[in-house]
């Protein structure tokens, strides 16, 4: 049996009721690339208990959404009501992330997902990213294409030595750009893996980490088959999750 990994749902209001979801290309880079099972983890009001998770999950995946985390969560007044928000996935996620790599459970964050990592460990971001000064707008234009809306945007400097320099082993490499937040404060166990030109934080890893922890703010899952990194990080991560596997066994 392969490995199984656990992927974070975001909670999303449909007509009159809630569902739990995941974007397609997450499931298809874990399946391609990383080669294991995604299971689905829902976001309830009332969160799984970490053991849980860890009863049946070999790694945990955090995906980018469409969604921001709620502001008071790192001490900033509150968001216009015009901007969505997902309290119920925030409730989740930012309090098992610490549990579940305290456990040693190989966590990998996408976009929203290390916005998480940061938060969920005394981190703050930047709500308007590209209102700071000094900083390239990293949105899309939601007005193009998906395939121009996830092309290459800017290059990251990868940081050397470190866990995603092992990795992808290129000191840069060019990515995509669809987030409209970023790190503000860095949380105090976290390592700065890779920075864009503007010196927005674009990579992670937790400091002392048991297992594979890293979480970039780019959208690796688009096409990952295609990009050597994006692959890179999915094989890497799903390597992680056999090897947790095989431990537990």
């Amino acid at each position: 049996m392969k490995a199984i990994v656990a992927v974070v749902c975001d909670v999303k209001q449909q007509g009159h009721h809630l569902y739990h979801q995941v974007g397609d290309k997450y499931l298809a880079a874990l399946r391609r690339c990383s080669d294991v099972t995604p299971i689905l983890i829902p976001s309830l009001d009332t969160p799984l208990a970490t053991e849980e998770i860890l009863a049946v999950a070999d790694a945990i995946l955090f995906t980018g959404g469409y969604s921001n985390i709620e502001r008071h969560q790192y001490g900033e007044p509150p968001a216009p009501e015009s901007e969505l928000q997902d309290p119920i996935r925030d409730k989740n996620t930012l309090h098992f992330l610490p549990e579940v790599i305290e456990a040693g459970l190989p966590m990998l964050g996408i976009c929203r997902g290390l916005q998480e990592l940061n938060v969920a460990f005394g981190g703050s971001l930047h709500p308007r990213l590209h209102e700071v000064a000094g900083r390239l707008d990293h949105r899309e234009n939601e007005a193009d294409p998906i395939d121009v809306q996830y092309g290459p945007a800017h290059s990251v400097s990868v940081h050397e030595d470190g866990v995603l320099a092992q990795i992808v082993g290129e000191a840069d490499f060019t990515v995509n750009s669809v987030h409209g937040q970023g790190i503000n404060q860095l949380a105090s166990n976290l390592i700065i893996e890779a920075v864009a030109e503007d010196a927005t934080v674009e990579a992670v890893s937790v400091k002392n980490a048991k297992n594979f922890a890293l979480a970039v703010q780019w959208h690796p899952e688009w096409l990952a088959w295609e990009n050597p990194q994006s692959d890179a990080i999915f094989k890497a991560f799903g390597a992680a999750a056999r090897n947790y596997r095989a431990q537990k066994r």
